[in-house]
C-alpha cells in the first residue's frame, strides 16, 4: 500500500502479496474504501457514519458489527467473519513477530 498526499493509505487492492493489509494506520476513508473494494459498497457507509478508522476496526467485536452498525444481518455476518476477523488476525500475527 502507498501513502497518498492526504495521509490516507491506498486500499484499492484488499490483498497485498497474498496477505491482507494491516489497517492499524487507516483513516475512516480507508476503511470505507476497503469495504467498497470488497463488495460491500452499501454497507461501507455505516463505517463512515460511525467514524470507524483502522484502530477502531481492529477493536470491533462480533456484536459491534452485528448490532452497532445498523446493517442487515447477512452482510454484517460476512463482514465480520470474512473481513474484520481476518484483518484482526493478520494484524496480531504481523505484530507478534
Amino acid at each position: 500500500m502507498e501513502d497518498k498526499a492526504n495521509g490516507s493509505v491506498d486500499t484499492k487492492s484488499p490483498v497485498e502479496n497474498g496477505q491482507l493489509p494491516d489497517p492499524a494506520n487507516w483513516g475512516v476513508a480507508d476503511v470505507v474504501n476497503y469495504f467498497k473494494a470488497t463488495g460491500f459498497e452499501e454497507q461501507a457507509t455505516a463505517f463512515q457514519d460511525q467514524e470507524i478508522d483502522g484502530k477502531s476496526l481492529l477493536l470491533m467485536t462480533r456484536n459491534d458489527v452485528l448490532t452497532g452498525l445498523s446493517i442487515k444481518l447477512g452482510p454484517a455476518l460476512k463482514i465480520y467473519e470474512y473481513h474484520v476477523k481476518q484483518l484482526q488476525t493478520q494484524h496480531l500475527k504481523s505484530n507478534a513477530s
